[in-house]
């Protein structure tokens, strides 16, 4: 699942791949955002941890991984 993180203040977003599902995404970003944790926190695929302050998360933007298309052929 791709996630893009916007955060207050930040000129770029952060973009990961987890293994979570959408709906365990938003329940986290959700958790967050209702002063149960301090920190978003999330772990991509390679098992690197990102922690954002719930109170500078701009927006997340929960979606389907693109998939890279391999080869030449018409568009």
């Amino acid at each position: 699942m791709e996630v893009k993180i916007g955060v207050q203040h930040a000129p770029r977003e952060i973009v990961l791949e987890s293994g979570l599902a959408a709906e365990e995404v938003e329940r986290v970003v959700a958790e967050a955002l209702a002063g149960k944790s301090a920190l978003l926190s999330l772990t991509d695929d390679r098992g690197r941890k990102v922690l954002v302050p719930a109170d500078r998360l701009a927006y997340v933007e929960i979606g389907e991984p693109a998939t890279r298309k391999v080869g030449f052929g018409a568009m």
